[in-house]
């Protein structure tokens, strides 16, 4: 027996201790070598019980996520009250969110659970990231238009052109065409998709360092990330401004005529409802930039800042935040809409839904005309 065996027989078995020499190279089966990026032969891999973390985790969100868009769609498509053209919007990002679950977990589920490598070669690799990128790029795109709409409606008022069911059809194909055209681009040549530090998953390149990737990232980073953040920041800084303005003027118009309030019950409620799906969005769009934040700067960092910060966990972990955002959706409208909280509790009677009666207000949950909007702000 030599040295070496020797002396590891001295030293006491330590199962989350692992040599520094064990790269994610190492790691990783001699199938996948040919498409993994040579950053991962200077990282020491994870610990493979960490695999088995990952993979219950995919698990947990991809059942939560399935079961809360399927109920998303059900209840507003199925509900007649709910099929507005602004909630069409909706419907689309639970779609979306849907897809995403079905086509990209499924995969890391197994990975994870079988120890950790991609097991189904680089074509299915690429696959993967484009649809990834897909989804995503739908996401923020869809929530655009909800703020779009919301500002057209509550701030433009008579200025504003109400949504039809023909222009919320149209933005929804927009939405899907705008986003494949840019999740297509790696598999044309700008840009790269490639395997995770974790190697169970597959999304865009965050290591490579040429010309081609960084503008890829960057571009993708400006166009699908930062833009749209600011015309929602902008939609919804003009939409609580003129909320603001307008009961302040109600208020003073009101005590000059001595009396308590200038609206009738109806026209409160129509207020309400538009106020309450404003808030539902802004919620999700919160939500929205925590789960896809991080996964923007660790891009930015990995291609036009220091590399070597990318380990495996810090290049996994913004991408399990970003999938968490399917998750959001439906968790947002089960506690902020009265009429998706009724129907949810009359689908699923075991969830022990409570239903707080005062919130009722008949259809406060869709989109009112931009004209009463006019007229209640």
């Amino acid at each position: 027996m030599n040295s070496t065996s020797l002396a590891a027989l001295k030293q006491a078995f330590d199962p989350w201790s692992l040599p520094d020499t064990f790269t994610v190279y190492n790691f990783a089966p001699e199938e996948i070598h040919s498409f993994l990026h040579p950053h991962w032969q200077t990282q020491k891999a994870p610990h493979p019980m960490l695999y088995y973390f990952f993979g219950l985790l995919y698990l947990i969100i991809g059942t939560t996520a399935v079961f809360g868009n399927i109920s998303v769609l059900r209840i507003f498509s199925g509900n007649a009250n709910l099929r507005t053209p602004s909630n069409m919007l909706i419907m689309n990002l639970a779609a979306s969110d849907l897809m995403l679950m079905i086509c990209l977990l499924p995969e890391a589920i197994y990975n994870f659970f079988t120890g950790g490598p991609w097991r189904f070669g680089d074509l299915a690799c690429q696959i993967h990231s484009f649809t990834g990128a897909l989804c995503g790029y739908n996401q923020i795109t869809t929530l655009t238009m909800i703020s779009w709409d919301r500002y057209n409606v509550i701030v433009n008022g008579f200025k504003g052109t109400p949504l039809t069911f023909s222009k919320s059809i149209i933005m929804i194909i927009f939405s899907w065409v705008w986003a494949l055209g840019w999740s297509v681009c790696p598999l044309v040549g700008w840009g790269y998709y490639a395997m995770d530090g974790m190697l169970g998953t597959c999304s865009f390149d965050m290591v490579t360092t040429d010309m081609n990737n960084k503008t890829h990232i960057l571009a993708t980073t400006l166009a699908m990330f930062v833009v749209p953040v600011l015309i929602i920041m902008g939609c919804y800084y003009f939409i609580v401004q003129a909320v603001f303005n307008h009961e302040d003027e109600l208020r003073q118009q009101a005590k000059k005529m001595n009396v308590t309030s200038l609206r009738s019950n109806s026209d409160q409620q129509a207020v309400s409802a538009e106020i309450r799906i404003a808030k539902i969005a802004i919620m999700n769009v919160t939500l929205w930039l925590m789960a896809w934040t991080p996964f923007a700067a660790v891009s930015m960092i990995g291609t036009w800042g220091n590399t070597s910060l990318i380990t495996p966990l810090v290049c996994e972990l913004p991408v399990i935040l970003a999938k968490t955002s399917c998750v959001y959706n439906p968790i947002v409208y089960a506690i902020s809409h009265p009429k998706y909280r009724e129907c949810l509790k009359e689908m699923y009677p075991w969830m022990c839904i409570v239903i707080d009666n005062k919130g009722k207000r008949g259809n406060d949950n869709q989109s009112v005309a931009s004209t009463t909007t006019e007229a209640t702000l």
